[in-house]
C-alpha cells in the first residue's frame, strides 16, 4: 500500500483504493497524542478533504491502542513551550486544533471511519466519535477518561456523546469515567461494528472500500443534511471545551491528578 510521508513518525499515512489510511503512531504510549501527531493529523485531513481521489478516510492506533488521549506524563512535567503561553494564546491554539481535527472529521464531506483495536480514551474517544462509523476488536474499550486527570472534556466529545446515547448516558460517562466495554459500546451505539481483534484488519478494509465505492457527491449532502439535523452547532461546543480544557489545566486538581497518573495512584481531588 502506497505510504505518504506526513513529516512525522507520531502519524503514519497510506492510501489505497480511495481509502486514506491515517495511523496514530506511538504505540509505547498508547498513541496518545502529540503535537507533531496534531499537527499533522491536521495538514492530512485538509489535503483529503479537497483531493477527489480520497473517497474514505480511515482513522486508527498503532499496536494494541486506538488512542490515549492527552499525553499525561507530559503534562505532569509541565515544560516546554506551552508552559510560556498566557491563557489566551492556549485557548485560541486549542480551538485551532479541535476544529481542524475533530470538527474537520465531523464535517469531512466524505465518510470517515474510526478503527478501534483497542483503548479510546480521552480525546481519543473523541476523536473516534467524530467519526461517521466505528468499528471495534471486541477486547477494546472506550473511556472519557477526563474526570480522572481534572479535566471537563475536549475535541468534541461532550457534543459527540450527548448526540449518540443522550444527555442523562453522557453523564455518567463523563462523570464516572468508567470503561466501556466493545459489547456495551455496541448497546449504546457508541459502536456500530464488534469482531475479534484477528479479524478487525480485513472487517475495516472491506467496509471502508464499500464506503470509497459509494456514490461521493450523495456521501457530501447526506452528511450535511445528517449533520444539520443534530441539534446545537458543533463549533460553539467546541470552542466552550476548549476554553474550559485550557482553564481546567490551570487547576490545582488537574496537576496533582496528572502527577498522580504517573505515579500509579489514585487522584485526591480538592475543588480548585
Amino acid at each position: 500500500m502506497p505510504q505518504i510521508d506526513t513529516g512525522t513518525p507520531d502519524l503514519l499515512a497510506s492510501f489505497d483504493a480511495g481509502v486514506l489510511t491515517l495511523t496514530m503512531n506511538r504505540p509505547d504510549a498508547r498513541n496518545a497524542l502529540s503535537r507533531p501527531m496534531l499537527q499533522a493529523l491536521q495538514q492530512q485531513l485538509v489535503a483529503a478533504e479537497f483531493d477527489p481521489a480520497v473517497r474514505c478516510i480511515v482513522l486508527t492506533g498503532s499496536g494494541k491502542a486506538f488512542c490515549a488521549g492527552g499525553d499525561v506524563k507530559s503534562m505532569a512535567a509541565g515544560s516546554g513551550a506551552a508552559a510560556t503561553r498566557t491563557i489566551d494564546e492556549a485557548i485560541h491554539q486549542q480551538r485551532h486544533s479541535q476544529r481542524e481535527t475533530a470538527g474537520r472529521l465531523f464535517k469531512m464531506p466524505k465518510p470517515t471511519l474510526a478503527v478501534l483495536p483497542g483503548a479510546a480514551a480521552g480525546a481519543g474517544l473523541s476523536l473516534a466519535l467524530s467519526c461517521d462509523l466505528r468499528l471495534m476488536a471486541s477486547n477494546a474499550f472506550m473511556t472519557t477518561a477526563f474526570a480522572k486527570v481534572g479535566f471537563a472534556g475536549d475535541y468534541g466529545g461532550t457534543y459527540f456523546m450527548t448526540q449518540l446515547v443522550g444527555a442523562a448516558k453522557a453523564r455518567e460517562l463523563y462523570m464516572l469515567s468508567d470503561r466501556v466495554s466493545a459489547e456495551e459500546a455496541l448497546r449504546l451505539g457508541l459502536t456500530n461494528w464488534v469482531c475479534e481483534p484477528e479479524q478487525l484488519a480485513e472487517r475495516a478494509r472491506e467496509l471502508a472500500q464499500r464506503l470509497a465505492r459509494g456514490p461521493a457527491v450523495a456521501y457530501r449532502y447526506m452528511k450535511e443534511n445528517l449533520n444539520r439535523a443534530m441539534a446545537g452547532e458543533v463549533d460553539d461546543c467546541l470552542d466552550l471545551e476548549a476554553t474550559h480544557h485550557i482553564h481546567c489545566a490551570e487547576t490545582e486538581d488537574h496537576r496533582n491528578a496528572a502527577r498522580a497518573f504517573v505515579e500509579k495512584r489514585e487522584p485526591e481531588f480538592k475543588g480548585r
